[in-house]
């Protein structure tokens, strides 16, 4: 039987129905099973065998888990709710409606309900939220046969009992073992000489992408976490973090394309609103900033009115009135770019903002003279020497080093600025900056023109 739809399944045989789903591979049916309704969802969920089911409700999206809850019975909800681990426990639990989550809360053991409240207990976004707290640990006066022992003894799957973390007394982390490791290793040798990543771990309170890229540089299956004081506490792996990375591409995508106001939504949310709704919205999310860059161009017209006669009287001057402008704006979106991308990443933290602007500001100046220096020369001797004007080489060249440094001081602090105000930076930081570059950058340019020049 070929294209369920959720209209097949309700004219076909229970029976041909079952062995359908059954026999489809894990992809095929997840894919089949998004494209249906939550009435044509239940009935397929409750005709495949218990551990395909399991695997398919792990694989679904935390909102999907939740409609396809609400939808079971307690029951089988209650069975589904105990089988996962606490982590996609506590995820699942904090999309469903609150009496909901509460009924199914009470079912559970004393030490799952416990377990699932100190996830919850993080803050929203940190690493504690989504990591788990089961996980192979040993303490560090164990020998290797103990460690190779303790994960025989582990029910954890086998794709996660690759590394074994080591423990002081005091629970401290102190590093962690390869099982490759292990099984090169004589019996007798303690675990506490073999030890690597000793500083390799993150703290619950820590964003939760912090995680995501050190497993990612780290080439672990698991990333150790700890308390403030650095005491072990749960573990991160690959499957925690897939869905985070998935997200946050999406949010990085939609705030670049000026729709950051969405970013918490659901992908389908975004889609529709941006391609099927009413075209007024995505006009209102952007047009507002645009606003800003129609008063700066009339505010830069004015501005060359005044410089009119300056104009007039040095013709050669206009050659170099798109080259201060643009350079300025190219510059001031490789810095937004860079500052986005930076936060997006993690490399920019914004408690030591101070730090990473002095450094973009320096690599400006730096620029500014290098691209001041050429804009200068080609100036001097191009539109300068021909035409008696020397000093043209040098207000040209003052202004691109000038305009190149403020504009990427402009492109951090304007993003960073709008993020500590609340507001949306990918579709405002642009027009604002290239306002105030342009206005800034001509009027320097004007100005030296004038008085190297002597029009004043």
């Amino acid at each position: 039987m070929q294209n369920l739809t959720s209209a097949v399944i309700a004219k076909s045989k229970p029976e041909e129905i079952k062995t359908t789903v059954n026999g489809m591979s894990l992809v095929e049916l997840a894919e089949t099973f998004n494209k249906l309704d939550v009435r044509a969802r239940v009935a397929i969920f409750r005709m495949l065998e218990k551990r395909k089911a399991l695997e398919l409700f792990e694989h679904l999206d935390a909102p999907d888990q939740a409609d396809l809850i609400k939808a079971l019975g307690d029951p089988e909800s209650v069975q589904l709710l105990t089988q996962l681990e606490p982590d996609d426990r506590a995820r699942l639990i904090e999309e469903l409606p609150a009496k909901v989550a509460k009924r199914l809360l009470e079912t559970l053991t004393p030490d799952a309900r416990q377990a699932v409240s100190e996830l919850l207990g993080y803050p929203e976004g940190s690493v504690g939220r989504i990591m788990t707290p089961n996980y192979i640990a040993v303490r560090e006066d164990a020998t290797v046969a103990n460690a190779l022992s303790a994960l025989r003894d582990s029910p954890r799957h086998q794709d996660e009992t690759d590394i074994v973390f080591v423990i002081g007394a005091d629970r401290r982390y102190r590093g962690s073992v390869r099982l490759s490791q292990l099984i090169r290793e004589t019996p007798s040798r303690s675990v506490s000489e073999l030890l690597s990543g000793t500083g390799l771990f993150v703290r619950a309170t820590a964003p939760d992408l912090e995680a995501a890229r050190l497993l990612k540089f780290s080439e672990l299956s698991a990333i150790p976490v700890v308390d403030s004081e650095e005491r072990l506490v749960g573990a991160v792996t690959f499957d925690d973090v897939i869905d985070l990375i998935e997200r946050d591409t999406s949010e990085t995508m939609y705030l670049k394309a000026g729709v950051g106001d969405l970013v918490r939504r659901k992908d389908e949310v975004y889609s529709r609103k941006l391609t099927q709704g009413s075209i007024l919205y995505p006009i209102r999310v952007r047009i507002v900033f645009l606003f800003v860059t129609l008063l700066g161009g009339l505010a830069v017209g004015g501005l060359i009115e005044q410089f009119q006669e300056v104009l007039e009287s040095i013709l050669a001057a206009a050659v170099f009135i798109p080259l201060v402008m643009d350079m300025g704006g190219n510059v001031g979106t490789q810095s937004t770019t860079i500052f986005a991308r930076g936060l997006a990443l993690g490399h920019i933290n914004m408690q030591r903002f101070g730090r990473h602007l002095v450094r973009e500001v320096s690599i400006g100046a730096l620029m500014g003279i290098v691209l001041g220096l050429i804009g200068g020369t080609v100036a001097y001797f191009w539109q300068g020497l021909p035409n008696g004007l020397p000093q043209l080489g040098i207000a040209v060249g003052l202004s691109l080093a000038a305009v190149v440094t403020l504009a990427t001081f402009l492109g951090f602090m304007l993003p960073w600025l709008m993020l500590k105000l609340g507001l949306d930076h990918a579709p405002g930081a642009d027009p604002f900056i290239t306002t105030i570059k342009d206005f800034t950058g001509l009027a320097l340019y004007f100005y030296l023109v004038s008085i190297l020049i002597g029009t004043n």
